[in-house]
């Protein structure tokens, strides 16, 4: 998730556990060790553009690489804290931030790398989305009285209010994905297949639903009971999956080009879909600023003229105010 969500988590589960006089340090500690992880952001590279995606939540966000992060994190606090607490102390703080960060990230759609070096598998869980406002605020919130008040049985209510959501957020993913396999059955694709649901940007009521079907994804938002309110399908658009086997055929086996493809096909969890709009550019399908789209958040530039060069790594990060008004009425169930 965002950095603030991650230092947060990791500040409540160190809490969790300290006592009364330890509190502040723990906060601090485990805020640290959560965003730690992220560090990997760092790693990237002019010539080589999609170096960055290929290492952001790899190794680092690994369960096997906790020690080793928690290590990092307490070696380096305890430099400036050495003469009023054992390093002892602040390895634990360290460890119990550090170990939420893979997991956290897990739950959300990008993919984390939680079984390296065992499996390069992108886990993803699909239930919360990487900003979401409610989630954040409330265990911020939360962290703040503790923090003053010096109580660790707060980071316990924060703790429990953390897993509830997480846990409400496996509810409506099982609520939207069986929507969306309806939905399929009545179009008359009873062999679709790679069905995948995803909570939209900031919140656990819209969903963006894909599934596969005679080589076409089919896009669609899906609106799930939430505070009482009923469900709601927003039609969305169809794109068309890259054969990606008959795309590598006009390259050499060890170009950079056809390398690129195979690092970008393993990070978008296979989705690749041409652009509706550039020819030459492939997305990922999972992401688009609407759950409604077929215009990807991100993908790459494909010139097999020249497979000796790494493929451009491209954002479309666009949003403007119609945008927002949309994913707003959506997101509250209303016409569009």
């Amino acid at each position: 998730m965002d950095p603030i969500t991650q230092g947060a988590i990791g500040a409540i589960v160190a809490t969790a556990v300290a006592p009364a006089k330890r509190v502040r340090l723990a906060a601090f500690v485990g805020w640290a060790g959560g965003m730690l992880a992220d560090a990997d952001i760092f790693i990237r590279s002019a010539s080589d553009p999609l170096l960055n995606i290929e290492y952001h939540r790899h190794f680092s966000h690994s369960l096997l690489f906790i020690p080793v992060g928690a290590l990092i994190c307490a070696a380096f606090v305890w430099m400036f804290v050495r003469k009023r607490f054992s390093f002892r102390e602040i390895y634990l703080y360290s460890f119990l931030g550090y170990s939420t960060a893979g997991l956290l990230d897990a739950c959300t759609s990008y993919g984390t790398q939680l079984l390296w070096p065992f499996s390069n598998a992108r886990i993803a869980w699909n239930i919360v989305s990487v900003v979401d406002p409610v989630f954040t605020v409330s265990i911020l919130g939360l962290i703040a009285f503790g923090f003053a008040k010096r109580q660790a049985k707060v980071s316990w209510i924060a703790c429990g209010f953390a897993l509830a959501y997480l846990l409400f957020g496996v509810a409506q993913n099982r609520q939207a994905d069986g929507v969306l396999k309806t939905l399929a059955e009545s179009r008359g694709h009873e062999a679709a297949n790679r069905f995948t649901v995803k909570p939209s940007i900031g919140n656990l009521a819209l969903w963006r639903g894909i599934y596969e079907f005679e080589g076409l994804y089919y896009v669609d938002a899906i609106r799930v009971n939430y505070i009482g309110s009923g469900t709601r399908i927003y039609p969305g658009g169809v794109v068309e999956k890259v054969d990606l086997g008959n795309l590598k055929q006009a390259l050499a086996v060890d170009s950079v080009l056809s390398k690129d493809l195979d690092r970008f096909h393993w990070f978008s969890d296979e989705y690749l879909a041409w652009h509706p709009e550039r020819s030459k550019m492939i997305g990922d399908a999972r992401y688009a600023v609407l759950p409604t789209s077929t215009i990807p958040l991100w993908g790459i530039e494909v010139d097999v003229d020249n497979e000796n060069r790494h493929a451009p790594f491209i954002n479309l990060r666009k949003t403007n105010k119609d945008t927002i008004d949309q994913l707003w009425k959506m997101i509250r169930g209303k016409d569009l």
